[in-house]
């Protein structure tokens, strides 16, 4: 059985549940709707029935069945005086019932496939069912008939009839006897037609959703309107959705959902106000980080596997996919709106990366799976027209297998690349002239970066190390090692002083290069990391791994710098303050600072002290501790009783807590499971003072025997 909940959400801030019972459906429960005329609610199963219920009363008044498979719509119609339930499922029949009797009023065939939608037109009459067989049909309920079968070409998930005082666009001339309706569907734009006329009189020319790979694909899952603001919401496959105004079509507003798998970030915008994220999707998420609003970057037909910013322009970045393209896109420094403005496809398999020149935006370069190195012009003129056709001017098979990564010197000069054949490879970025080869790796190189000061390469790899290796002799100068699993990322900090990188199994490592050991390991990701950047002043770092989550690290040296300096002077203070009054013999308040500051030796100075003083007021200071304090006196007392020289004192402080505080106190501050490190040192204390204690009974007892014998005798 399954079960049904009922919530009501009392306020804005709270949900409670105020009824839950079994649905007594044999299977999951896909469909729910409410009746707006009453306390009615539906239920539509996978076990092809449809049951109604009394909310009221929380029970099943009819069980309606007709509908073959699993419900896949279930709407009531929206006058409550006709007291219509429709459903449909596998069947493909669209099945009408009359909520007050339970019987079957209406049963429209006319769809061949499944049916994604219905809505209703105002007059309660005309009704719009829209399928996967590529066709929208409007239908009269009253005589439980099609008027039209409209087919529109594409596999439909969401269509609506727009109301008729709803403002459309200046170009759509609008008859009042017409009815209009929307759809979307596989080619992932919103049209509009005239149902009546059968005609299309709108389709969407600045859509952010692409269209279906293959036929039958998914790339709309529903489209809904809104009467309120008059804008259409369009959900993508993605799980993405795109409101527009259905006046102009403008986009109002986007909301991401779900990321899948995180391939690359970087950063973007002057200030390095933008992030720019790619992952298992064909739209590039453009986020702005002070407010994480996001923009979606449609052009490229598949994955998008790699991203490039260069400091010469922090406003142009590129992409490159997995459809053999690489793009180039420039972030308005008014509109803050990104454009794609150069598309180059000269590669036959998926682009794996990408890397923009760095002190001046001439050129580019992409590396492929069809192991070619590519490099490409940057246009001269950067706007946001249409975009050009990007040219590549030089191309060289590089690598004898897949390549993975490619990076651009900070004078533009070089260029590395890194593949699965274990090397990484220099060339000059003038003609894609091979200079060397660095060989050393037992695994393929996942990352190639070029220190921003020294004349040195640094390569990452599948092996669990690090590299670095000099551009002039071509040989390895350190390895560094401590991953567990592949070096995916690394990049340069500190003036190339420090390395950060991320690996595998879900670690980021800070390394110092003059060391060559590991700073510091930052754990928060749960899988692989495949995305890692440093922003340009580098008090922030961004990462995004498989487990979909940007993680943005805040760079703290200075603060823990700042607050040790604040620790030391504090501590500084407070032990001139502790001599102070050590010398002023105010050992009361000396003993809590000593505890205080975890000072067991000088403590038991003091408590030396006050049993030389005056044993009694022992007891009298020890309970003017605070409790904390009292426990930290008697894990000093503990290590203390460890010495048979520092026993006394020991014992004193322990007879103090245990019989003049007393062993509850002791209990309520937690501190009893302390005394079972007392008991072994105890008993020997114990032993060696009582042997003591026996050996002075004897030589007095030996001394009193001796003295008649000493005594002088008197001779007359």
């Amino acid at each position: 059985m399954c079960y049904l909940t009922v919530k009501q959400l009392r306020i804005l801030t709270e949900s409670k549940v105020e009824k839950m019972w079994k649905s007594i459906h044999q299977g999951p429960v896909a469909r729910i709707a409410f009746f707006s005329g009453g306390p009615i609610m539906a239920s539509g199963g996978s076990d092809s029935s449809v049951r109604l219920w009394n909310l009221e009363h929380h029970a099943c008044t009819y069980n309606l069945k007709g509908v073959q498979g699993v419900v896949s719509i279930l709407v009531f119609h929206p006058d409550p005086k006709k007291q219509l339930l429709f459903a449909a499922g596998d069947d493909t029949i669209i099945h009408g019932w009359n909520i007050q009797k339970g019987e079957q009023r209406l049963l429209l065939n006319g769809h061949f496939s499944n049916v994604t939608s219905l809505s209703f037109h105002e007059d309660g009459v005309h009704m719009l069912s829209s399928g996967r067989d590529k066709v929208l049909i409007l239908w009269d309920i009253s005589q439980g008939s099609s008027i039209r079968v409209l087919p529109v070409y594409e596999g439909v998930e969401g269509a609506f009839i727009i109301p008729c005082e709803a403002p459309l666009s200046d170009s759509i001339k609008r008859k009042k006897s017409e009815i209009y309706a929307a759809s979307a569907g596989e080619k992932g734009i919103i049209k509009i037609w005239k149902m009546k006329a059968g005609s299309e009189v709108y389709a969407q020319d600045n859509s952010l959703v692409p269209a279906a790979k293959e036929a039958g694909g998914l790339s709309v899952t529903n489209l809904l309107y809104n009467a309120v603001s008059n804008s259409v919401a369009l959900v993508s496959a993605d799980q993405n959705i795109i409101i527009h105004s259905i006046e102009s079509f403008q986009c109002k507003k986007q909301l991401v959902g779900y990321s899948a798998e995180i391939l690359d970030l970087i950063y973007v915008g002057e200030g390095d106000t933008h992030l720019a994220v790619a992952s298992n999707s064909c739209d590039i998420k453009f986020y702005e980080l002070e407010t994480m609003n996001c923009q979606l970057l449609g052009g490229h037909t598949d994955f998008v596997m790699s991203l490039s910013s260069t400091p010469a322009n922090r406003n142009l970045f590129a992409s490159s996919g997995k459809d053999n393209s690489v793009r180039l896109w420039l972030l308005d420094k008014n509109s803050l709106q990104v454009s794609c403005i150069g598309v180059g496809v000269r590669h036959t398999e998926s682009v794996a990366s990408v890397a923009l020149s760095q002190s001046l935006t001439k050129f580019f370069a992409s590396v492929s799976k069809d192991s070619c190195l590519k490099l490409w012009d940057v246009p001269e003129t950067l706007n946001q027209a249409d975009a050009v056709t990007l040219n590549a001017t030089y191309s060289v098979k590089a690598h004898d297998s897949d390549i993975n990564c490619v990076t651009v010197s900070p004078n533009d000069r070089f260029i590395a690349t890194g593949a699965l054949d274990k090397t990484a490879k220099l060339w000059d970025a003038s003609n894609l002239q091979q200079l060397g080869v660095f060989r050393g790796h037992r695994r393929s190189v996942w990352c190639v970066r070029f220190s921003p000061i020294d004349q040195v390469l640094l390569t990452s790899s599948a092996d669990c190390t690090l590299k670095i290796w000099s551009l002039t002799e071509l040989n390895c100068l350190k390895t560094f090692e401590g991953h567990e699993a592949s070096v995916i990322r690394a990049e340069f900090l500190s003036r190339g002083m420090q390395i950060i990188t991320s690996s595998g199994d879900g670690l980021v490592k800070l390394w110092s290069v003059k060391t060559s050991e590991c700073i510091s390991t930052l754990e928060k990701h749960e899988s692989a990391v495949w995305a890692l950047k440093v922003n340009r002043i580098e008090t922030h770092l961004v990462s995004g791994g498989s487990d979909s989550m940007i993680i943005v690290w805040r760079d703290v040296t200075q603060e823990n710098k700042a607050k040790l300096i604040a620790e030391k002077e504090n501590l500084i203070l407070e032990e001139q303050k502790l001599a102070n009054l050590l010398k002023a013999e105010k050992l009361t308040s000396a003993l809590n600072l000593a505890l205080k500051l975890e000072r067991p030796l000088q403590t038991l100075k003091i408590i030396e002290g006050i049993i030389k003083k005056n044993e009694e007021d022992l007891v009298h200071t020890i309970r003017e501790l605070k409790p904390a304090r009292q426990e930290s006196l008697l894990k000093c007392a503990v290590v203390w009783n460890t010495n048979s020289r520092n026993s006394q004192a020991a014992q004193l402080v322990i007879n103090a807590l245990l019989y003049e505080i007393g062993s509850d106190h002791l209990q309520a501050v937690g501190i009893t499971s302390s005394l079972e490190a007392l008991i072994p040192y105890t008993e020997r204390h114990f032993k060696r003072l009582t042997g003591l204690l026996q050996d002075l009974h004897l030589l007095s007892y030996t001394v009193h025997r001796m003295k008649p014998l000493s005594t002088p005798m008197n001779i007359d």
